[in-house]
């Protein structure tokens, strides 16, 4: 079976038009506009929330039912915050929930604010308004 000539020369003309088209798009011209719309905004860099100004600490006790760690937060800024965490228990029971929620609770300037009854390897996200979250991992 012998193909018309017309049909020959629509398809080879077809083939070429998908090999310039996908030759264009692959040009070095054309890959700076693509990398531009992977990166992130200038407005959305800037609608960013700040750091929340706490220092965070640490410290390991022993013989007391707050647990092995204490986390210390010392507010660093010159207002007072009001602040709430999340504790996630790096081991879990399926008998008890997965996070433990600790109150709202305003730090004033250069005070210190204590979370008690962590383990080693949990996690704690501190969250205030107007701020980004502060997650830290128990050592």
């Amino acid at each position: 079976m012998t193909l018309p000539t017309a049909s020959v020369n629509r398809s080879s003309v077809v083939r070429s038009a998908l090999v310039a088209f996908c030759t264009v798009l692959l040009t070095p011209a054309g890959l700076p506009s693509l990398k531009a719309a992977d990166g992130p905004t200038p407005q959305a860099l800037a609608d960013k929330a700040a750091a929340l100004p706490f220092s965070a600490s640490f410290e390991k006790v022993s013989g007391t039912e707050d647990g092995p760690y204490v986390l210390h937060l010392k507010n660093e800024s010159k207002d007072s915050i009001k602040a709430s965490a999340k504790v996630y228990p790096s081991v879990s029971f399926h008998a008890n929930a997965k996070e433990r929620d600790v109150p709202e609770h305003v730090v004033d300037s250069g005070q210190v604010w204590s979370i008690s009854g962590l383990a080693a390897s949990d996690k704690v996200t501190v969250m205030a308004d107007g701020y980004a979250p502060l997650e830290l991992t128990v050592p």
